[in-house]
């Protein structure tokens, strides 16, 4: 009887620490939206707190019509992907050779992949790199420096490593190559570790701007996070979104939400799209005994 009531303790202190942290997260991400389909008055006067009062969607409105958004977004867009394919390919063709013993001074190359977890150049050096290197004001300056990850590396490597040998052996019977083995046994197999590290490259490519800001200075380049920190830091200044949108007609606070919700929406709704692979994948990697 004492085992059970103390069970059941547990299980209630342990869920009503899970739904703190849940709405922890959720209730700002709902006060944001609130908002931003809130009446200009009702911010005005600071009476929203999780539901839009007076519910308006001209600032999502303008949003739309303004032609440096929408490019901004297909930007974003075109560089996540190309960042994320190019990422999983760089850290794929790493990963995989790391792993064989058979691969001289595997252990050396590996240590300097770890070295830079700890130390890089800063930002003056990569700045000249980048300066010299032409880069400036590309899309490529934003992709081709953090294209390759040795964190993520070490995640692949490690799932590589617990692939049974005999599945690579039997291949190479077979008279397959290391290609063939890649990309017919150790890939498919390792669908969860890709979907998890894609969504890495994704997610982090997508939340940041502190480059652009660093490397682009054409307006037309200007991704989305970038704009819409510049937006964030105008605050009541009508610069940034520009008059083109109106934006001295709305509430600051208004834009600000609707902004971010703009750039929120896209990885919010591809998240849920690669979360089902993380479960369907683990059997992918089952070996039957």
């Amino acid at each position: 009887m004492y085992s059970r009531t103390a069970d059941k303790v547990f299980d209630t202190i342990v869920y009503a620490v899970v739904i703190i942290a849940v709405l922890v997260c959720i209730i700002p991400f709902l006060h944001v939206i609130a908002l931003s389909l809130s009446s200009n008055e009702a911010v005005v006067a600071q009476k929203v707190s999780i539901l839009p009062i007076g519910f308006n969607l001209e600032a999502y409105s303008r949003i739309i019509k303004d032609a440096t958004m929408i490019r901004s977004l297909l930007l974003t867009i075109l560089i996540t992907v190309l960042f994320t394919l190019l990422g999983m390919f760089l850290t794929v063709c790493c990963a995989y050779p790391l792993n064989k013993k058979r691969l001289k001074g595997r252990k050396f190359m590996s240590m300097i992949c770890i070295f830079t977890l700890f130390f890089s150049g800063g930002i003056i050096p990569n700045y000249i790199l980048i300066n010299n290197l032409k880069l400036l004001n590309s899309i490529w300056s934003l992709i081709l420096p953090l294209a390759f990850s040795a964190y993520n590396m070490i995640i692949i490597k490690n799932f590589f490593a617990n692939i049974p040998e005999s599945l690579e052996e039997s291949a190479y019977l077979d008279g397959c190559t290391d290609v063939g083995i890649l990309v017919r046994i150790v890939l498919p197999l390792s669908a969860p570790a890709l979907a998890t590290i894609a969504l890495f490259f994704a997610v982090g490519r997508w939340n940041t701007f502190q480059d652009a800001l660093f490397y682009i200075t054409k307006p037309d380049l200007y991704p989305l996070q970038l704009k819409l920190n510049l937006i964030v830091s105008a605050s009541a200044s009508t610069e940034s979104l520009g008059e083109s949108v109106g934006a001295a007609q709305l509430v600051p606070e208004v834009l600000k939400a609707a902004c971010v919700m703009f750039a929120t929406l896209p990885i919010v709704i591809v998240y849920p799209w690669l979360q089902k692979y993380f479960v369907s994948g683990v059997m992918i990697g089952a070996v039957k005994g």
